[in-house]
């Protein structure tokens, strides 16, 4: 194994990578990042920046305690990030709809939260609210919206600030980040340890690896010893130019910005690696957006993107630690940006296998080894 200066190398540089590389430094940790390149396909950069808990882990227990943690998690974390970075991410945890057309979607969604308030107790609240409910307390709700549930604990950052705050952060911690630098394989190291051989011919060595590439991390993943399979989905977006009015009301599929503008989202769409967005789907939210907020039809889009999201086969986080490569750990969700808190936080004594780490083996990848989805 080559010489390193670091205890653990983390591979992948977005808000998994950095959250994780945060936590392990601020636990004593020497920790180097390796970023990929420009042209990787990015979730962190192209997400909807949602602090959410509605509907996660409505029928696993364990994900729905663990986003509530998260959640409970995210003021301090905003204070530590802007302490070390000076970047204000614009938390806003003021509360949260999900908006319905229709009344059996919104019956269906009542019974998923009544499973997730079983599950978590006082810590989950929630409230089901009548179109006309709706309409009193917010005017400007279109006639078409027949209901809402809402959550006190639900809320929304920017998520580019984040990204721009954890790397100063990592930083500020100490860590060192590379930038470009995409590892094409991994092997075990003679005598303990990892080489690593990037795509531009450099290799390094790592006493320890934490693989949290999202989609970069499927063959890397095979390299040593997880079975998880990676894969993508596509969500679209629609962006639109800055109002000088606030919203009403921030929704999981519509949220206003802190710079102003509006972002539509909220679709899902398996198309491999392509991000590209469609006139159909972008034509789709903006009908969803109008029939939610009807003043929104004279206002202008600025811009429409596609982006991928990170997916397990089960939808849910994976913590793994490696039986044939002790000293290697795989970390991978779709939400990244809610659980950051966590990630940056005490997950590190997950990593350090602690007496105060939290029990995680719910999200290990053997599930997927006793199911058919793997």
């Amino acid at each position: 194994m080559a010489q390193t200066d670091a205890d653990i190398t983390i591979i992948g540089g977005g808000i998994v990578g950095l959250s994780v590389a945060l936590g392990l430094l601020l636990a004593g940790r020497r920790v180097h990042v390796l970023d990929g390149a420009d042209s990787d396909a990015r979730a962190s950069q192209g997400n909807f920046g949602l602090v959410w808990g509605q509907g996660k882990g409505w029928n696993f227990a364990p994900y729905a305690s663990w986003t509530a943690d998260a959640l409970a998690a995210w003021p301090e974390f905003a204070r530590k990030l802007s302490d070390l970075s000076g970047i204000d991410v614009a938390l806003d945890q003021s509360g949260g709809y999900e908006f319905f057309t229709d009344m059996d979607e919104m019956d269906e969604f009542a019974d998923m939260l009544a499973q997730q308030q079983r599950h978590l107790g006082t810590r989950f609240s929630h409230e089901l609210l009548t179109g006309d409910e709706l309409r009193s307390q917010m005017p400007g709700i279109g006639r078409d919206v027949v209901g809402a549930s809402f959550s006190q604990r639900d809320g929304h950052v920017n998520p580019l600030r984040v990204l721009r705050a954890l790397r100063r952060a990592v930083a500020a911690a100490g860590g060192r980040v590379s930038m470009g630098a995409q590892v094409d394989r991994i092997a075990p190291a003679h005598g303990g340890g990892f080489d690593l051989a990037l795509k531009d011919g450099r290799s390094m060595g790592a006493e320890r690896v934490v693989l949290c590439a999202g989609l970069g991390a499927a063959s890397l993943a095979a390299d040593l010893g997880f079975i998880t399979q990676i894969r993508p989905q596509r969500g679209e977006l629609l962006i639109t130019e800055k109002l000088a009015d606030r919203l009403p009301f921030l929704s999981s599929t519509i949220r206003q910005v802190d710079e102003g503008g509006v972002q539509i989202g909220g679709t899902k769409a398996d198309a491999g690696m392509d991000d590209s967005e469609t006139l159909d789907v972008m034509a789709g939210l903006a009908r969803h957006a109008v029939t939610v907020f009807p003043a929104l039809a004279n206002v202008r889009v600025v811009r429409a993107w596609g982006a991928l999201r990170v997916m397990s086969p089960d939808g849910y986080p994976v913590y793994a630690r490696s039986s044939r490569h002790p000293g290697a750990c795989l970390v991978t969700c779709h939400s990244g940006v809610t659980l950051a808190s966590l990630h940056a936080s005490v997950l590190a004594d997950w990593i350090d296998e602690t007496a105060a780490a939290p029990d995680l083996e719910a999200f290990d990848e053997n599930r997927f080894a006793l199911s058919s989805v793997a």
